[in-house]
């Protein structure tokens, strides 16, 4: 009597778990083509100038898109290291340009960030924070360094692991395309507008 009474309770446990699993079919997204357009507040890659791509929110039909240029730095054995997103500043800051600057966890934050064009003399930088992606540097730029970043051709990151302090990590950013994809991007509202 046992045996007879195992088999159909198996058999409606069984169909207990598989109906819920059929019912969600209804629930599941099935994705976007590749060439759907973006959704309103969703960010997407507009074009690419030179080494750097435009990114941009998706706006409202008649308003402005907030676009930044951002480059992906990697590793000489092609992994990614680092981001770089510069953006304009609002109109009287005292930074004519800014870059957020993500670097992986595990970063020394107290060494910096030390950033240089084409070999010429580091500047230092701090962490602003960490997150479950990275560690960010949020830095400005004056219109002289701006004029730099123009003009040259790669500047230089370099941070420090937490684990090994002595050893630099130097990341290449690449400018070509520089100049060009910096007039692509807007700048980034005012605190209070």
């Amino acid at each position: 009597m046992r045996s007879l009474f195992t088999l159909p309770a198996s058999a409606l446990a069984l169909s207990l778990l598989v109906t819920p699993v059929l019912a969600q079919d209804a629930d599941l997204d099935m994705g976007q083509g590749s060439d759907a357009e973006p959704q309103v507040g969703q960010t997407y890659s507009r074009e690419q100038i030179g080494d750097w791509n435009i990114d941009c929110v998706k706006a409202e039909d008649g308003q402005e898109e907030p676009c930044q240029m951002t480059q992906l730095m990697t590793r000489e054995d092609g992994n990614p290291i680092a981001t770089a997103a510069f953006f304009k500043t609002p109109e009287g800051s005292q930074a004519a340009a800014g870059a957020t600057i993500m670097v992986p966890l595990e970063t020394l934050l107290p060494a910096g960030l030390l950033l240089n064009v084409d070999g010429n003399q580091d500047k230092a930088y701090n962490f602003s924070f960490c997150n479950a992606s990275g560690c960010v540097a949020r830095v400005g730029f004056t219109e002289a360094e701006m004029a730099t970043f123009r003009a040259g051709a790669v500047a230089t990151l370099t941070i420090r692991p937490a684990a090994a302090a002595d050893v630099a990590v130097p990341m290449k950013l690449s400018l070509t395309g520089f100049t060009k994809a910096f007039e692509q991007v807007t700048a980034v509202p005012s605190i209070g507008n």
